[in-house]
């Protein structure tokens, strides 16, 4: 039964991380040629900080219509939340078919030294595919 499920394959899609003076944005990066419909985001942090399990609250965020080839803020992220695992799960639908894909950023990984150049955004960030 679970192999006749067609589960799509998230691709082009991204998640970065980018530092804007002296704050830090969560960005989504649609990096194909077709829009992603009813986009939705919940992210939530979790780990343990000075020998105390951490976790922060679940946000949900939802984006509407993210154009191809273009990217949206998603939320403000403090920089306490760092050391912890900072998950995301994004759906959004292609077609009338839902995907949905999640991107992890392990612990200590959100610093400036990672950062790469970012598709379509002019500028650096941390970002997973």
């Amino acid at each position: 039964m679970k192999k006749d499920i067609h589960i799509p394959k998230v691709t082009n899609v991204a998640i970065a991380i980018v530092k804007e003076k002296e704050d830090w944005f969560a960005y989504l990066i649609n990096n194909n040629n077709f829009s992603l419909e009813n986009t939705l985001i919940s992210s939530k942090g979790y780990g343990v900080i000075d020998s105390k399990p951490k976790k922060t609250t679940f946000f949900s965020h939802y984006l509407g219509t993210i154009d191809s080839m273009s990217y949206k803020k998603v939320e403000l992220l403090n920089k306490d939340v760092f050391g912890l695992t900072n998950e995301f799960l994004l759906t959004f639908y292609v077609n009338d078919l839902i995907h949905d894909k999640k991107y992890i950023f392990l612990p200590e990984s959100i610093i400036s030294e990672n950062a790469t150049k970012l598709p379509l955004m002019k500028r650096k960030g941390i970002m997973i595919k």
